[in-house]
């Protein structure tokens, strides 16, 4: 299903989830304190992360060039100066900055040209959407206070963790397998796991030998492993989920 925001209203989910994150680091008595989501980090971390990735993509998508990331030189310093959150905004800034002037048509090198999917500002900003929002969650619970995903953004998220997180990753390693995936909010989603990659949405009719099913919050948590596969329902052959659940990179 297509379930994206209007490219205005994903620079303003960026914008929101990133003053999510800070509102959260804010109230930390401890930044040098563990992110749960991410335990190699502490908070000081995941803040300096998310601004090194949201300068990362300003200047791609300021470069408008698919063939190839911009240069060190383009990119510029990434590293934390002065207060880390001052530091932070400034870094949203310069993303939405190079959005809004790119507008959504502008090509942009991405790292998923393997999954098919869109190498435009729009694509990035829909990813870049994701990227605040879980780690908007994960400097949340980090100072145990975690909420849901809005569902704006999650039920987008579902589908686009499948098209272009998963459909980036090449040749399933495991058996193929049908999974089908439930957001009590309504919308659902099939993939395809076989040695030709991941298919979002496949033309092929057959039934999931596994169904998942949550709210669309928990279930892009549970495909960025933010929550276990215990706080979601799974039917089926709960194998493939747990296959599923250690495939990819979901830093």
């Amino acid at each position: 299903m297509t379930s994206t925001p209007p490219y205005p209203e994903l620079l303003t989910l960026i914008e929101g989830r990133s003053v999510a994150l800070r509102d959260a680091v804010a109230s930390a008595p401890d930044r040098d304190a563990t992110v749960p989501g991410c335990p190699e980090w502490s908070i000081t971390d995941l803040v300096a992360h998310v601004g090194a990735v949201q300068r990362f993509w300003a200047a791609t998508v300021a470069e408008a060039e698919e063939s190839r990331p911009p240069s060190a030189e383009r990119i510029g310093d990434r590293e934390p100066h002065g207060d880390l959150l001052e530091w932070s905004a400034a870094s949203t800034a310069l993303l939405l900055a190079a959005l809004r002037d790119a507008g959504p048509a502008a090509p942009s090198w991405a790292w998923w040209a393997g999954s098919g999917a869109p190498l435009t500002a729009a694509a990035v900003a829909r990813h870049q959407v994701q990227e605040a929002a879980v780690h908007a969650f994960d400097a949340q619970e980090a100072v145990g206070r975690a909420e849901p995903l809005p569902a704006a953004i999650a039920v987008d998220g579902v589908g686009e963790f499948l098209s272009v997180g998963l459909g980036s990753l090449g040749a399933w390693p495991h058996r193929p397998a049908r999974v089908g995936f439930q957001a009590i909010e309504g919308p659902s989603w099939t993939l395809d796991l076989s040695p030709a990659g991941a298919t979002a949405g496949p033309a092929a009719s057959g039934e999931p030998v596994t169904r998942i099913q949550a709210t669309a919050s928990d279930l892009v948590l549970a495909l960025y492993r933010r929550i276990p596969l215990t706080e979601v329902r799974i039917d089926g052959d709960r194998t493939v989920a747990e296959q599923l659940a250690t495939w990819s990179d979901t830093e």
